[in-house]
């Protein structure tokens, strides 16, 4: 239901008197006990779960109202404008890459257009002659159609593209002609959706291809709408409801599949990961017999395959090797135990890697910073792409030339894509990335040891202007994740611009969880050692208090999703320890999240209630149900999407009601729930400005500040 609706239903809300904002909507308490292994624990808010309920949506809106009031003024005013300009003026770039016998086709993102379009580049790394194949905002000019992905036939004659609305991610796959431009009438449903996300690989001949479908209809029961991914082959020119199934009823309930073909020989690679804890399958298909192999099971410990051109199969494999190690084997007789070593574990972790034409390329991740090195195919080191230090190097495409588009980008440098030729070892800046309207010229970066509560030495990456005092009166906000093995890597940020600009310190902790060093170090942080997690981020928290950045007063910290949880636990734990806390997209109730569909996906990250063990664990920390009575809580801004399928947005309302309840006379504490956007992917870019107009003004206005020039 839209919002000015919601909003004119006759269900009149009392509020509650708070101290420098307008009031606090009352919220009913009806409480809900559920037993748990030996404990019983009571829920005021289960209520709010309920999305489709008009008394939920008029709370929400009544929130909406309240945050609004409390964020609008002159100070987001200069905030909207200056976000505005630089994001709506931001340069063009080109990502997502996929190179063609037709062309490379990529994603073209030019601001102010809300959405990126989808172009075919006939002369590769130079952007002259640049076809547009579909402007999302011709389609839709409210920006809210989204390209979650897309995939071209190998011979560039057709282009493959899963789209969606509002944020939702749950997209369907349209075809388009790349020599016309025209869109067929192929129309394939449910390819994508946040569970287990959504994969395309063409056949060799473009007659066709695989892709990941959901049940549809009858095929399961309606509560499993959103699991069992499975693969199936759709032929161009056929209706869907002809489509064939290929492989997938064995496949976990909470299997993510991922499927590409190799350029040449035919054969279809299927990655299968059983949720979100790091656990893959692998399969090849053989293009003669159209049979599949299973090369690696769950307990194999490969985290990663690519399909090379040399007529091997190469995988990742952290089986006692936690920083990982490359193996190939032939692709026409795939047997793991068979395999050879051709890249040895070393001190830094292996991320990525890429065999091509004539080199093995592999992505190495350094703690935080990054390193692209290269092989040759048989495992002779060949030095390195030249990058400066502490900053983000990846492989964005090989050519069917054999060079190679590179990404690189750090905290003070902006995204670029160079062109990287094997044979003369030279890297070239290409013009698939525009020039930046900011520079960090004033700006420097240092890395800094924070250590946690069982010893561990947490990295902790400090972007500040030249001559930064330590006299503990900075204000400084602190950014962290912490999960599923995801990388923080240093990124260039308009917003870090502006925030430094207005006497800001910006830091970024490489904390437990992530990869940053490795498997152990995901480990680490995952399941009933999730702690440590919390741990860490207090302790890098703690660090820039005691190193003499900035003081508790002046200390704000951000994270989004499960970097949400992150900010739910650092808030209950240690509240006296943080001035503002701003969190998107969070969860907060760690007990219920597993009801929700992407919450069983979670699980193999998380843990479980049913085991008890890990019951205990999540309970020791779930933010929701640590929120005491009587606590002053640090000011807290919670940011979530309406049309979420990854976090169910009720996370967000209960633990806005519940600290509301705790705290009435303290902190503000506010809720912004957009009915545009999902857990962020694919949000248009007047939203995004909105919403980080929204942040900036709650953090500078916590932490005394004013926007610089």
């Amino acid at each position: 239901m839209p919002l000015l609706s919601v909003r004119s239903l006759a269900l009149a809300l009392s509020l509650v008197a708070l101290p420098g904002l307008a009031a606090y909507p009352e919220t009913a308490r009806k409480p809900v006990t559920d037993t748990y292994p030996g404990v019983q624990v009571r829920d005021d808010y289960r209520w709010l779960e309920d999305g489709q309920d008009p008394a939920v949506r008029t709370w929400t809106g009544a929130q909406l109202d309240l945050t609004r009031a409390a964020l609008d003024g002159p100070l987001h005013d200069k905030l909207q404008a200056r976000f505005a300009d630089l994001m709506g003026s931001a340069p063009y770039r080109y990502a997502r890459f996929q190179d063609t016998q037709g062309g490379l086709f990529a994603l073209k993102f030019e601001p102010p257009r809300n959405q990126p379009s989808l172009v075919l580049l006939p002369n590769r790394a130079d952007r002259s002659g640049e076809r547009v194949l579909l402007d999302l905002d011709s389609v839709d000019a409210k920006g809210t159609t989204a390209i979650d992905f897309f995939v071209p036939s190998l011979d560039g004659r057709y282009v493959a593209v899963v789209m969606s609305e509002k944020g939702s991610e749950d997209g369907s796959a349209y075809v388009i002609d790349a020599k016309s431009g025209e869109r067929l009438a192929d129309v394939v449903p449910r390819v994508n959706y946040p569970t287990g996300g959504g994969s395309i690989a063409w056949d060799a001949k473009g007659a066709g291809f695989f892709y990941t479908r959901y049940p549809q209809g009858s095929e399961r029961a309606k509560e499993d709408a959103n699991f069992y991914q499975q693969v199936w082959y759709h032929a161009l020119g056929k209706p869907a409801a002809r489509d064939m199934y290929v492989i997938g009823k064995d496949f976990p309930r909470i299997a993510e599949v991922a499927l590409d073909t190799a350029r040449e020989g035919g054969y279809i690679l299927a990655s299968v990961a059983n949720g979100d804890g790091g656990e893959y399958a692998f399969h090849v298909r053989d293009p003669a017999s159209g049979s599949w192999t299973r090369v690696a099971d769950f307990a194999d410990r490969i985290r990663r395959m690519e399909i090379g051109r040399d007529g091997r199969l190469y995988a990742l494999s952290l089986k006692d090797t936690p920083r990982g190690r490359i193996l190939a084997m032939p692709l026409a007789k795939p047997v793991l135990a068979n395999a050879k070593e051709v890249v040895a574990e070393g001190a830094d972790t292996i991320e990525a890697f890429r065999p091509g034409v004539r080199r093995l390329y592999v992505d190495y991740m350094a703690g935080g910073p990054s390193e692209l090195r290269i092989f040759s195919l048989d495992g002779k080191p060949m030095g390195a792409v030249p990058t400066e230090p502490v900053s983000n190097v990846s492989l964005a495409e090989e050519l069917l030339d054999g060079n190679v588009l590179v990404n690189t980008q750090s905290f003070v440098t902006a995204p670029a894509v160079s062109l990287y030729s094997p044979a003369s070892g030279k890297l070239a800046k290409t013009t698939l990335a525009g020039e930046p309207r900011v520079r960090f010229d004033d700006a420097e970066v240092v890395r800094e040891m924070a250590t946690s509560r069982d010893g561990t030495k947490v990295p902790v990456n400090i972007v500040m202007k030249k001559g930064t005092k330590r006299d503990g009166n900075n204000p400084v906000l602190l950014y962290g994740y912490g999960g599923y093995g995801v990388s923080m890597r240093p990124y260039f940020s308009t917003a870090n611009r502006v925030w430094l600009d207005a006497g800001g310190v910006y830091a970024l902790a490489n904390i437990r969880g992530g990869g940053e060093f490795g498997e152990a170090w995901h480990l680490a942080g995952n399941l009933t050692k999730k702690q440590n997690v919390f741990d860490d981020m207090i302790a890098a928290a703690q660090h820039m208090v005691d190193r003499g950045y900035t003081t508790p007063a002046r200390l704000a910290a951000e994270g989004g999703s499960n970097g949400g949880l992150l900010m739910g636990a650092i808030l209950t734990q240690r509240p006296d320890l943080f001035r503002a806390i701003v969190s998107h997209v969070g969860i907060y109730d760690m007990l219920r999240v597993e009801n929700t569909p992407n919450g069983a996906f979670n699980v193999t990250e998380f843990g479980t209630v049913k085991d008890p063990a890990q019951f205990k664990a999540l309970y020791a920390y779930s933010p929701y149900h640590h929120v005491k009575d009587g606590t002053k809580y640090p000011s807290v801004l919670l940011l979530a999407g309406a049309n979420d399928g990854r976090v169910d947005v009720s996370n967000s309302l209960k633990m806005a009601a519940r600290l509301q309840a705790a705290n009435p006379s303290g902190n503000p504490i506010l809720l912004r729930v957009s009915y545009a956007s999902g857990h962020g992917i694919g949000t248009g870019l007047s939203e995004r400005i909105g919403q980080t107009a929204d942040v900036y003004t709650f953090l500078m206005r916590e932490l005394g500040m004013q926007p610089g020039p």
